[in-house]
């Protein structure tokens, strides 16, 4: 279990670079619409892509995902917010579960 939580490590970095920073360079409402809506979610579902090409399929990414954006939450949004935190968990599993079908073939 250390090493999957080892390996998870880099995923993790840049899923919390994604929920963390990003919404930072928001000046208006448009911005962090088109954030959250179209660059955060991309950028989740290469996460969970190249962690399954390169680990093979776990639940873990996807948890993980739910986890980092429950806080932002917080800083960031407002209540409203939390129906994203489940929709990034699953867009992170889709990635995660396509990577998958690559990750025999490397």
């Amino acid at each position: 279990m250390k090493r999957k939580l080892q390996t998870l490590l880099p995923y993790a970095a840049v899923l919390a670079a994604d929920f963390y920073l990003l919404p930072l360079l928001a000046k208006d409402t448009g911005g962090a619409m088109v954030l959250m809506l179209c660059v955060m979610p991309v950028i989740a579902l290469i996460t969970g892509l190249l962690y399954g090409v390169r680990q093979g399929f776990s639940l873990l990414p996807a948890m993980t995902a739910l986890v980092l954006f429950a806080p932002t939450i917080f800083i960031h949004y407002n209540a409203t917010a939390w129906v994203y935190a489940p929709a990034y968990g699953v867009i992170v599993l889709i990635g995660n579960t396509i990577g998958r079908l690559f990750y025999r073939k490397r």
